[in-house]
Order: C-alpha cells, then structure tokens, then sequence
C-alpha cells in the first residue's frame, strides 16, 4: 500500500510518502523535513502560538499537494510533545485533520518510543541490547530492546527547543548555562530511568535532526548526504569536541557551519549535550546515526507491520 505519513514535531514538520508490502519492504517516493518550531514558547505559556501553527500550516499545504499528487491509499499524521504539552493542542489537531484529510492524532510518549523504535531497527538483523535514541524539540525518547522488542522505553521532558529556552540565554552559549543544561538531563534521566536499564546495553541508534546533523557536521556534508549519514558512527570524544566546537560560535557563525542545516543552527548545541549525557548515562561510547526513525515506524505500522 502507498502511505503518506505527516511527523508535525515541535521543531519541525515532516513527510514521508512510501510503498510498504506486506513482508515490511519500503521503498521511499519522497521524504520531506522543514524546521517550523511549532513548540517556541510552549515550555513558557503553554499554548501553541498563532505564528508558530502557521508556520506549520504554511508547509502542510506544500505536502498536501505531494500527497494528492501519489494518491496515498493512508495518510496518517502524528503530533508530538508540544501539541501534548498545549492547552490548544487538541483544536490544532482537529484543524489539520480538518484541512488536510489526514488522519490526525496526539500519540503519547509511549506510543511515540514504540513507534521510532520499530523505525529505527526494522532493517537491522541484531539481537543485541540495543538503545533508540529520539532527541526532539519538546521530548527525548529513550527505548531500550533487543530485536523487535521494547523492554523499556520512557519519554523525557528534555528537548531542544525546550532546553534552549530553559537554558541557553546568552550568544554563545556560558559555561555555566552548559553545564546548568547537562545536570537538567542528567537528573531527568536519572529519575525516569532505572538503573539496572542503564547497564549492559551494546550499542545505540540515534534518530532525529540532532543525530543526523553531528553525522553530516562531522562529515562536512554539502549537500546533505542522507546515504552518507545513515548509519554513520560517532564516537563520544568526538561529540565532545564538536560541542566545544558549536558552543564557541554564535549563531551567525554556526548558521553558516558546513553540514549543519541554517534552521537547526538556534538548537544544535542544546541537542548535542542532550546526546552526550545520554550516552555517559548508558555507559556508551558512540552512537550510529540513523535515517530510519518515526516516519517508517508509523508508515510499516499503517501498513500491518511490526
């Protein structure tokens, strides 16, 4: 079946439109990413603003004409942390469904963990202690498996919208706000994840537009590469000395920074300590990079799959 699937996060708004069969085989017609901070300022007001919905708006009517265009047999659209987050999440939802033909919904931090879990591994053979990592605008998801099985997943109230807000006041970024973020994720991950989880994991995949800009940054990609950056190894010294690297610029200067996208230049350095204090929790050295995240969970689960 074609599926055209609609990820409205709370920093950016995406698409994939695919064929998926019955055996989980899919094979991408067009995927799309636009950053549209549908989550700026819902940390502080707990509302979604009209700017932000329509900056949202504004790009869903370039993917409905995409999806009109393929003629998707199911057209899903999941919403995330800041539309779970706002006291008018649930009007935005019933407008996108309303305009759009989508069938729209707000999924929960559980849902959302199982979802790009099933994305993140559906290729990949292992049967190791595998860690998902989903560092988003409003939420990070953390799912612990083995195979297709979720032993643990949590959604943590740390993402990078959220934590540049919370945080990071000055251009660059202080010391001290840094290291103010970095204890903030720590604690969150030391209350919400037990610690017997935290210990024997063999590896980790991290998805999302942190993950994938440290792959391309790392790379110098321009343009972006996404075969290049999909299954990319990072190791954690070398996040490390990337965060020094972006925390030293200002914005201007990270805007123009060779493999990082303009748009993800505000919110970069808050993901990337996010990744590193996830890893230091897990007790990992590295994390690969993956292209395979929520949008292909949510696109093999329509069809039947996993």
């Amino acid at each position: 079946m074609r599926v055209a699937v609609v990820d409205i996060g709370t920093n950016s708004t995406r698409l994939l439109i695919a064929d998926v069969d019955a055996a989980g085989a899919l094979v991408e017609l067009e995927r799309h990413s636009r950053v549209t901070r549908l989550g700026d300022g819902v940390d502080a007001t707990g509302v979604l603003s009209e700017a932000a919905i329509a900056r949202v708006l504004a790009v869903l009517e370039e993917y409905a004409a995409s999806i009109e265009r393929h003629g998707a047999d199911a057209r899903p659209a999941v919403l995330t942390s800041a539309v779970r987050d706002a006291a008018n999440g649930a009007q935005f939802v019933a407008d996108v469904e309303q305009r759009y033909g989508l069938q729209a919904r707000a999924i929960s931090g559980t849902e959302e963990a199982a979802l790009t879990y099933l994305g993140a591994t559906s290729d990949r053979p292992e049967r190791e202690r595998t860690l998902v990592i989903d560092v988003g605008g409003g939420s990070t998801e953390l799912i612990v498996g083995a195979g297709r099985s979720v032993a643990f997943s949590v959604s943590l109230q740390a993402g990078v919208v959220r934590q540049s807000e919370r945080h990071l006041k000055h251009d660059p970024p202080r010391v001290d706000e840094l290291d103010a973020l970095g204890a903030d994720v720590t604690s969150l991950i030391e209350r919400e994840v037990p610690q017997a989880q935290r210990h024997g994991v063999a590896q980790a995949i991290a998805v999302g537009g942190t993950a994938t800009s440290c792959a391309a940054i790392d790379q110098a990609l321009d343009p972006y590469d996404a075969r290049r950056v999909h299954g990319y190894r990072l190791e954690l010294s070398t996040l490390k000395l990337l965060l020094a690297r972006l925390a030293s610029m200002d914005l201007a200067e990270r805007r123009a920074l060779r493999g990082l996208h303009p748009d993800r230049a505000p919110t970069v350095v808050a993901g990337v300590v996010i990744l590193i204090r996830v890893l230091e929790a897990f007790e990992l050295d590295a994390f690969e990079a993956s292209e395979h995240d929520i949008l292909r969970g949510v696109a093999l689960r329509t069809a039947g799959v996993g």
